[in-house]
């Protein structure tokens, strides 16, 4: 049987004790797996990562290597968060790499979506590799894979987990302990788990990161703009309890300028796209309907302070037809 098909007849992991026996399961599977070898774990701080690097550690302890990648498209503060929950709360084996440069100049100029992800995967996957041989005995990569991953890579995008790796890759193999798993069963397993409730309960992020909310080809003043927006976005959510009631949200900046005007004169500025949607299984959602005022402070807010833009949008789109990301 295909190991990347979810058998018919999986029970739906909705309870503690469905979790616990799930974990004892992939624990014994791990241990299997492993051996006494070491695995590098591309740690991103998101959910899905979060719970395989909480899985691993009570699977293997030591043996699991924390590696996280600054790529230069994470969110505002978003790897200083990292560093602070996993090295400082949870005592992690935390290795941080800032290779924003390296990032960058490799996607300068590529605008096509698909490229734009093989470039990150395979540049994800050199980094790990040039970090295992600073370590001794690294044999296995690990990664956060979900179901829907797969389910999406299957003839829509390939996905950062499934489909991005190059051809020559050296490791002995990939631990994928959750990979049939959908985000609502990924968190219940977290929670078992006991890691900290902000965690679990985290926003999905994409591996690519802003590097697909930043369509087209990515420039640094763009992606300035898009990291702002995106911050006053979340500070504001939160600001009115949306953070509680929205799955996800985010913000895009296309490779597109719309015509604003400034001081009485004509702008060729970008637009700021807002995306909120609400999902269970991340495989059909729905887009809330935010409160006006709170929008206008939003446009309000963004178009004061983000410099480059001129025009904020709300987008309508539900999945399915529209994915939750625009690349």
């Amino acid at each position: 049987m295909n190991s990347n098909v979810r058998p018919a007849d999986m029970v739906r992991i909705t309870t503690p004790e469905l979790a616990e026996k799930f974990i004892e399961e992939q624990v014994a599977a791990v241990r299997e797996q492993v051996g006494d070898k070491k695995v590098l774990l591309a740690l991103s701080g998101g959910v899905d990562s979060s719970v395989v690097a909480a899985l691993l550690i009570k699977a293997i302890g030591k043996q699991l290597v924390n590696v996280h990648v600054n790529h230069g498209l994470m969110r505002k503060g978003e790897s200083e968060q990292v560093i602070e929950v996993f090295r400082n709360q949870l005592d992690a084996n935390l290795v941080y790499i800032d290779a924003t440069d390296r990032f960058l100049d490799k996607l300068a100029g590529v605008a096509e979506p698909e490229k734009k992800r093989k470039i990150i995967g395979e540049e994800f996957v050199r980094v790990f590799e040039e970090e295992s041989g600073k370590i001794e005995g690294i044999s296995f990569l690990a990664q956060g894979t979900i179901y829907p991953d797969i389910l999406e890579s299957d003839g829509v995008k390939a996905h950062h987990n499934v489909g991005g790796l190059p051809e020559d890759f050296k490791f002995e193999g990939l631990v994928e302990p959750v990979k049939l798993l959908f985000k609502d069963e990924v968190r219940v397993v977290g929670k078992a788990l006991g890691l900290p409730t902000e965690m679990v309960d985290r926003q999905p992020f994409p591996g690519p990161g802003l590097g697909v909310r930043c369509t087209g080809a990515i420039t640094r003043d763009r992606l300035h703009a898009l990291r702002e927006s995106d911050a006053i976005l979340r500070e504001e959510f939160v600001k009115a309890g949306l953070d509680k009631e929205i799955w996800q949200f985010f913000t895009v900046v296309p490779d597109i300028t719309s015509t604003g005007v400034k001081d009485g004169k004509r702008l060729d500025y970008w637009p700021v796209i807002i995306r909120a949607v609400n999902t269970v299984d991340a495989m059909h959602c729905t887009v809330p309907r935010i409160d006006w005022e709170i929008l206008e402070k939003i446009t309000e807010r963004i178009l004061s302070e983000v410099d480059g833009v001129c025009r904020v949008c709300y987008d309508m789109s539900p999945k399915p037809i529209a994915t939750i990301e625009w690349e």
